[in-house]
């Protein structure tokens, strides 16, 4: 798994352009929120009630 919960926002977007779709189809349209800078995903996830396992699932789909 390249891509964790404990990863920033951030961090996976700037790694991993490609999750830009996936954090919008989950309704994490957070990449101008200054929260994104220093939120991990979980944190983000939570906060928009979000399952995060199948989040990250999503996400790693994404870049393999």
């Amino acid at each position: 798994m390249k891509i964790t919960k404990e990863m920033g926002i951030m961090s996976a977007v700037d790694s991993y352009p490609e999750t830009i779709d996936v954090f919008q189809r989950f309704g994490m349209h957070c990449f101008g929120c200054m929260a994104a800078r220093f939120e991990n995903i979980e944190e983000g996830a939570v906060a928009h009630g979000i399952d995060v396992d199948s989040l990250i699932n999503a996400l790693n789909e994404a870049v393999q």
